[in-house]
């Protein structure tokens, strides 16, 4: 790897990770599937959306339009389960595609692993993380090789 691309890599990193708070790097572009538009949990406030008098509240304090193009479809141990209204399943595409609000434009974004959830089997996008298992597993070797080897931490009777 030529130095300015060291560079420019440890810089997007820095950017990554530090400006933007990000842990994972997004690749890939949609395949207009659709599987993000139907079967969805939808947080509010940080918490997935349990119950649809829940869901009714929020639509009445929240006037952000992403709310009225959503149904319930079901429900289940995780919460309630959603669908586009502005989804066309027959052509397997979005009827207000241009004027989508900014959830969907920023889909897939990385919270949703934060709650457990996965991409849809053959999206056409996938995450990488930031930091790599082996810098991770590094960090963590090279802290403990310092606690151990630190004879100012250990603490005696």
């Amino acid at each position: 790897m030529t130095l300015i691309k060291k560079i420019f890599n440890k810089i997007k990193k820095f950017y990554h990770l530090k400006i933007l708070k990000k842990r994972y790097y997004r690749f890939g572009e949609c395949k207009k599937c659709g599987c993000c538009c139907e079967n969805i949990y939808i947080r509010h406030e940080g918490k997935v959306i349990k119950s649809e008098e829940e869901f009714e509240n929020i639509k009445k304090k929240d006037s952000y339009s992403f709310y009225r193009h959503i149904k319930v479809i079901s429900k289940d141990d995780f919460g309630l389960v959603f669908s586009c209204n502005k989804f066309d399943k027959e052509k397997r595409l979005c009827l207000e595609h241009k004027n989508r609000p900014s959830i969907c434009r920023n889909y897939p974004s990385e919270e949703i692993f934060s709650f457990g959830a996965q991409l849809q089997e053959g999206c056409g996008f996938c995450f990488e993380p930031i930091v790599s298992f082996e810098e991770v597993f590094k960090k963590v070797g090279r802290n403990k090789k310092n606690i151990y080897n630190d004879s100012s931490k250990v603490v005696r009777s």
